[in-house]
């Protein structure tokens, strides 16, 4: 069920239905971490199986096994117009004598905005992974929550999310806002235009730590030691993502070109981005009063490569970066590959990659086999089994035709005078 789809239904429950002020009845979610409280039992289903949809989400994400091991309790209490004050929700996490206790309080009205809802469930399941290992935890301690950019990072990349307004956000924008200064913001504090553009910060940098090498795994690390984090959150992130310790600025300026440059709707064809690989593969070095030349990556990949040579490497993998957005997703794969590559042989790290890079030419070559001998099927489908005709082979049978009829006329004197006197008495 999508946040769309729970939206319209839980209100829809209110329609016909009332909660009682002091619901006893409880609901255990599929992954039994969810025990929902509350008198309507269509309403506590409605819940599960969101929780259970975020948890999903994250997960792939991170792809990461269901290890909970903190219960979720889940608390639906009816708005009572006594008390209009009350938060719609609220996340209580404390330190019991059995252990951990993590209660989100849903405060249920007509007008319930799901996707709050949506969030304070990811803030609570982020929180059971952060002090999943913490089992016993000294009386006084402040608890860590996560991050909000990683909240609505990872809200922003669930399956079937609009992300069009955000990069349209990110377009709009003057200027980039800093990376450090971006991690030290507060988005209660922005109003809604700000608030928007935040989001659509999160996203690129939440889609920046995934897209790294092993970056799902080390975004998981890095959730995982947020109890024992530093004030310094950008500190925190290169202590996990190595890719940030040289150049973190950069690196999240060129993420940020990725997304304003990047449409849904203009991505490269397989043909278009295989040629595009090609062109940069060819590395070009330059070096003072000399001019550019060509140097083959399996070739750097076997010796101690000189300053300039590094220099081109470091512009190959930011282009690469640029093209993995772009690229048709059949290759996409193969193109971060070779940017993981690449940017290991910009550091100075062979090893292994002369193998690697020769087992991605062989994949490579396979792929384009493969996707010829698609389009060749496809092509003798369209032009024989299909009773109505795309038309986009009309202009090429219509020339065939002529071409036929062209070579089947003969030349000589008499043909030739026979043929324009059939002309005259067809006009």
């Amino acid at each position: 069920m999508t946040i769309e789809r729970a939206a319209i239904f839980i209100s829809a429950l209110f329609a016909g239905h009332v909660l009682y002020a002091a619901p006893t009845e409880r609901s255990l979610s599929p992954s039994r971490q969810f025990v929902i409280y509350g008198s309507d039992a269509a309403l506590r289903g409605a819940v599960s199986d969101l929780a259970e949809r975020t948890k999903a989400n994250l997960l792939v994400l991170l792809r990461q096994r269901d290890n909970w091991t903190v219960p979720i309790v889940v608390n639906l209490q009816p708005q009572q117009a006594n008390l209009p004050e009350v938060p719609p929700a609220g996340l209580r996490f404390s330190q019991t004598g059995f252990g951990l206790k993590l209660q989100l309080d849903l405060t249920i009205s007509q007008n319930l905005d799901v996707s709050l809802v949506e969030r304070e469930l990811l803030r609570a399941i982020l929180l059971e992974m952060i002090y999943r290992k913490e089992s016993h935890i000294a009386t006084g301690t402040v608890f860590v929550e996560p991050p909000d950019w990683l909240l609505d990072g990872v809200l922003a990349l669930a399956p079937g999310r609009d992300r069009g307004y955000l990069v349209e956000a990110l377009t709009a924008a003057n200027k980039s806002v800093p990376l450090e200064a971006f991690l030290r913001q507060h988005p209660g504090l922005l109003d809604s235009a700000g608030r928007v553009l935040y989001r659509a910060y999160s996203f690129a940098l939440v889609q920046m730590l995934i897209d790294g090498r092993d970056g799902p795994v080390r975004l998981a690390q890095y959730i995982g030691h947020l109890s024992d984090a530093s004030n310094e959150p950008l500190a925190n992130l290169k202590a996990h993502f190595p890719f940030l310790v040289g150049d973190a600025e950069g690196s999240w300026q060129l993420s940020l070109h990725r997304l304003r440059n990047f449409q849904t709707y203009q991505l490269l064809t397989f043909a278009e981005s295989e040629r595009r690989l090609d062109e940069l593969l060819r590395v070009k070095v330059s070096e003072a009063n000399k001019p550019a030349k060509a140097a083959a990556l399996d070739e750097l990949a076997q010796r101690k490569i000189s300053p300039s040579e590094k220099m081109a490497l470091s512009q190959l993998s930011r282009d690469l970066l640029v093209l993995i957005a772009q690229a048709n997703p059949v290759l996409r794969p193969i193109a971060r590959e070779y940017q993981q590559s690449v940017a290991l042989l910009a550091r100075g790290k062979r090893r292994g990659i002369a193998k690697r890079l020769s087992h991605l030419d062989a994949t490579r070559k396979q792929l384009a086999a493969r996707m010829s001998d698609i389009d060749d099927y496809m092509n003798w489908f369209e032009a024989t089994q299909i009773k109505n005709g795309s038309g986009n082979f009309t202009d090429y049978l219509k020339a065939a035709d002529q071409s036929q009829l062209s070579a089947s006329k003969r030349h000589d004197p008499l043909s030739v005078y026979v043929d324009a006197l059939e002309d005259q008495f067809e006009n």
